[in-house]
């Protein structure tokens, strides 16, 4: 009777398959730095018991890595910054559908995807950063005033292969149409300080250092230097002053960091549990103390660095997934002008 009973455990073990071996785990591919996820990965563990298992890598590596790994890959959820991003991984066919009232209510329609492959986490805003001793309040309003003669040798920007950078051209594109997209980047080029390099920490600190006037930047990078424990982070923060442009048109060109389950997660429950707690009160509040981003779900406070800024500020509320539908126009354009 012992025999019997064993063997058919054993049958109900190779049964279920792997969702039953693995339910109480979920594996996540994060192209955002274990510090800045991590602490909310263990708070998700203490609520539910399901152990997080993390791979952590650059957005492009760990997107191919899933194309590759195909139906065989671990993975059950990525998260990547970025909504251009998203969008390809969606085109690539990496995400599933899911359907969640907690999802729906909490992330506005234009922040997610139409289709339910992906939802915004956190939005960030792609800002103007100006000199507080070399450039006077009002000089500056829009981005299209960065490609006003007055800053030819005073504009500081990241290289074009910076997602960030094709996103805010692919929002130009959705607005006013390849030409005038193109016209704005050629004019922004002729005004270059040096040729695009470093992050956008490093463009605050030309500033800083007067290697140039403006700078673009995503905000929450001045938010992390503002509050850095390196003294030098802080004293180039010190020295230029934060602009949201176009708050009399369009607003501000918004982006998001979001995630989405992928077609073949092994632990689709699990995955869908963690995106939920994601976009909870506890992780939203975590989101915008420790990272300086803006939520996505209403009613959640802003860090004291960020209010300090002004806030709420107007948004572009342009949908998220024009910027990946217009990704490739916005490289093209990149080419075209000599934008490296």
């Amino acid at each position: 009777m012992k025999a019997l009973l064993l063997v058919l455990l054993s049958l109900a073990v190779l049964s279920f398959g792997p969702h039953a071996m693995a339910s109480g785990e979920v594996n996540l591919y994060s192209a955002r730095k274990e510090s800045l996820i991590r602490p909310l990965l263990d708070r998700f563990t203490r609520e539910t018991g399901i152990t997080v298992n993390l791979v952590t890598g650059k957005a492009a590596a760990l997107q191919k890595r899933l194309e590759v790994e195909g139906r065989n890959s671990p993975a059950d959820l990525l998260l990547t910054s970025d909504a251009g991003r998203l969008y390809l991984a969606k085109r690539a066919g990496l995400f599933q559908p899911v359907e969640s009232e907690i999802l729906q209510r909490a992330v506005p329609p234009h922040l997610r995807d139409s289709d339910n492959h992906w939802f915004g986490l956190s939005r960030r805003a792609r800002i103007i950063v100006y000199s507080k001793r070399r450039v006077r309040a009002g000089e500056l309003a829009r981005y299209e005033d960065l490609t006003d003669p007055k800053w030819r040798g005073r504009l500081c920007i990241r290289s074009s292969n910076n997602i960030y950078n094709q996103s805010l051209l692919a929002s130009m594109v959705a607005h006013f149409g390849e030409e005038a997209a193109e016209r704005w980047a050629a004019g922004v080029v002729a005004n270059f300080a040096r040729p695009p390099r470093g992050n956008d920490r490093a463009q605050i600190k030309a500033v800083a250092v007067g290697e140039c006037d403006v700078a673009v930047v995503n905000s929450y990078y001045l938010g992390k230097m503002q509050n850095s424990p390196d003294p030098s982070e802080r004293s180039a923060a010190a020295e230029v002053v934060p602009l949201f442009p176009n708050q009399a048109d369009r607003g501000t060109h918004v982006n998001v960091s979001g995630a989405g389950v992928t077609r073949y997660a092994k632990n689709r429950d699990n995955a869908l549990k963690l995106l939920e707690f994601l976009v909870s009160d506890e992780a939203q509040r975590w989101y915008a103390a420790s990272n300086h981003e803006y939520p996505v779900k209403a009613g959640i406070e802003v860090s004291s660095t960020v209010q300090a800024w002004g806030y709420p500020f107007k948004e572009d509320a342009l949908e998220m997934r024009w910027l990946g539908v217009h990704n490739v126009t916005a490289v093209k354009i990149f080419d075209r002008v000599g934008w490296r």
